[in-house]
């Protein structure tokens, strides 16, 4: 049964995270990154890395042309992309890039991509039995303003099954890419407050530490949102490493 597979999976995640609470009340300082090898998450039996990462160095001309342009403000807006409305809950996403001094960084390349409102990716290997929107786009991208900021006009996706297991659907969620000015790149997921998918979810439980978990999550914010037309999150993205670069 479905049931006994999600209770197996919830078992492992429940384990994994005592041994993290053992560590921190040891003294150990586990890192906040996503477990890479993490067995609740299926897929990372064959998909993680088994050996170092190898740094690459870029040209002065590779450098060159990673310059960031300008882009069309349509592009950040995900709800443009026929000749009627797109469905669903339409929301504003916005938040700033900074490093880990809370200084801003702009110009980075900023792309995002999801689910429409029934859960369906508008791309040919998503075949879940879920209708396509054509007045939604489902990726857009914007370069950080001198502060920092991006905004994103978008709709609220939804949960949609994915293979963990027979029974298993992933929380809403939206994709983000940041892209720094030496070529360096961030891929991560932002999550809603309030889902009970996100504590089921392995792929948001491989993030074992629960206040880096926490910050995975959008803070619904008014003040963000446009009245009788949109609601708002804000969410930020802190980069580590040199400062100025993407790590």
């Amino acid at each position: 049964m479905s049931s006994s597979e999600q209770q197996l999976v919830d078992a492992e995640i429940a384990t994994i995270a005592a041994a993290h609470a053992d560590a921190l009340a040891a003294g150990s300082t586990p890192g906040a990154e996503p477990r890479l090898d993490y067995p609740p998450y299926r897929a990372t039996r064959l998909r993680h890395p088994n050996r170092p990462a190898v740094p690459t160095e870029f040209t002065p001309a590779e450098r060159s042309r990673m310059r960031m342009r300008g882009f069309d403000p349509a592009d950040a807006d995900l709800t443009v992309g026929g000749e009627g409305e797109a469905i669903g809950e339409r929301i504003i996403v916005t938040g700033r890039v900074l490093d880990t001094r809370g200084l801003p960084l702009p110009g980075r390349l900023v792309e995002v991509w999801q689910a429409n409102a029934a859960g369906r990716y508008r791309h040919a290997a998503d075949v879940h039995d879920a209708p396509l929107d054509p007045n939604f786009t489902g990726s857009g991208r914007c370069l950080t303003r001198p502060d920092g900021e991006f905004t994103f006009t978008t709709i609220k996706p939804g949960p949609y099954p994915w293979r963990n297991h027979e029974n298993a659907w992933r929380p809403a969620h939206i994709h983000f890419s940041v892209l720094g000015w030496p070529g360096e790149r961030l891929i991560t997921q932002m999550y809603f407050p309030g889902d009970p998918l996100l504590d089921l979810d392995p792929i948001a439980q491989s993030v074992v530490d629960p206040a880096a978990r926490q910050r995975l999550i959008a803070r619904y914010d008014p003040e963000v949102g446009q009245p009788g037309r949109a609601t708002g999150y804000r969410w930020d993205i802190v980069l580590g490493g040199p400062p100025g670069g993407l790590w």
